[in-house]
């Protein structure tokens, strides 16, 4: 079992009924304006059960979506049938399946996920994105902190430290907000962070 993925297996059920009432244009509303031109290559790294590669793909966009839940991606599959997405089952931050030979990415998104993750493992996650991306490509990550909800292998987050990680990769800051509340119900004392980097070397 991968450790960020604690919890999940107890509410697959629950977590699938949440998520697929989630909107992407609402979640990720403030990273709309940094989705590159169509068609080109997005990766949706800790897709769950695939809301969001579904909205990629449905805006035009060629979808690699990777979770390391395998409950989570037979739910994508079989609720999200004839769309341009490549369900992958693997994890970060080594995204071992994924080969520069297919393709590098023009947008990478990270919804809900980089809470899962130590520091060491941010640091990797970074330099791995940095190996798939095109030049000019944007990482779009938001940030979680506040009480563990159904994941229980938690971390709290740092735009600071994701900032200088990021710096250390070859991206910069494009754009930057904090203390976002949640969307979801009955979780007050969760605040969000959404960062979009460019990669510039």
């Amino acid at each position: 079992m991968v450790a960020g993925t604690q919890g999940y297996e107890k509410v697959i059920e629950l977590f699938t009924e949440v998520s697929f009432k989630l909107k992407f244009e609402e979640i990720n509303k403030d990273f709309l304006a940094y989705l590159p031109p169509t068609p080109s290559r997005a990766l949706d790294a800790g897709c769950g059960v695939g809301q969001n590669s579904a909205a990629l793909a449905k805006l035009g966009y060629d979808v690699v979506a990777v979770d390391p839940m395998r409950g989570f991606l037979d739910k994508a599959i079989s609720n999200y049938q004839g769309l341009n997405v490549n369900w992958v089952n693997d994890s970060l931050p080594d995204l071992a399946s994924l080969n520069v030979d297919d393709g590098l990415f023009n947008f990478i998104l990270l919804d809900g996920v980089w809470h899962h993750l130590n520091t060491e493992e941010r640091k990797k996650c970074i330099k791995r994105f940095s190996s798939l991306m095109f030049n000019g490509g944007i990482c779009a990550i938001s940030l979680r902190n506040g009480p563990a909800g159904a994941g229980k292998h938690i971390f709290p987050t740092s735009c600071t430290e994701l900032f200088s990680c990021a710096q250390d990769f070859g991206f910069k800051v494009i754009f930057h907000t904090d203390n976002q509340p949640s969307v979801m119900p009955n979780k007050e004392n969760v605040t969000w962070a959404r960062v979009a980097l460019q990669k510039i070397a």
